[in-house]
């Protein structure tokens, strides 16, 4: 991201990997998974969320997180958004970085 655009990063559940938020270009829930296409040659894509083999989090947890990400467009400053996963069920998270 440039200029005064704040700088957004995604982690995955497990959190090994980390991605920009300017990197995506798709976003896909199948299955309960949540994985994102990387804008790149390659088409290298990344899973966010694996609940195929958990609790699965709602059909629109990917549209959850595009929402996330417009929010935050607004906000100055660094993020970390992360999916998170308790008893109220599976959510996006944000904090400063």
């Amino acid at each position: 991201m440039s200029g005064t655009a704040p700088e957004i990063w995604i982690a995955s559940s497990d959190g090994l990997n980390m991605v920009r938020a300017d990197a995506l270009v798709v976003v896909r829930f199948d299955r309960g998974r949540v994985t994102a296409q990387l804008h790149d040659e390659a088409k290298v894509t990344v899973t966010l969320v694996d609940g195929s083999a958990g609790p699965h989090p709602s059909p629109d947890f990917h549209r959850q997180l595009i929402r996330v990400l417009a929010e935050l467009t607004d906000s100055t400053g660094a993020h970390l958004v992360r999916p998170l996963s308790d008893d109220r069920g599976w959510r996006w998270t944000t904090e400063s970085l």
